[in-house]
């Protein structure tokens, strides 16, 4: 296997639990930290929602490895970020047998 090219620049986002006084809460996100990927765009649809229509674009995002445990690997609720688009993690395995890098699936809306 060929090393990925690593040059996409992503943030690693968290979302918190914040109560808001009135027995709910809202999300907010904070910021982990900066990975280096590879992109590639796997599959998109437009989907109808009750707002209008909106493009779904399905990833895989190559990354470096972390183990499992450790803060710097993403988990599937988390997001990654390239300045305004936002790509929301759904599952992350290993992407070759001696365990170097991640692929990370992932899926990113766009209102259109």
């Amino acid at each position: 296997m060929a090393a990925p090219n690593l040059s996409t620049r992503l943030a690693l986002e968290t979302s918190d639990r914040i109560a808001d006084g009135l027995g709910g809460y809202e999300t907010r996100w904070r910021q982990l930290g900066w990975l280096w990927a590879q992109m590639e765009a796997r599959s998109g649809r437009e989907q109808g929602t009750g707002a209008g229509m909106i493009s779904v674009v399905q990833w895989r995002i190559t990354l470096r490895a972390a183990s499992v445990g450790d803060a710097r690997r993403p988990r599937p609720g988390q997001r990654l970020r390239q300045g305004t688009r936002l790509f929301q993690i759904e599952a992350v395995a290993e992407s070759d047998p001696s365990g170097r890098y991640l692929d990370c699936f992932a899926r990113e809306e766009d209102l259109t």
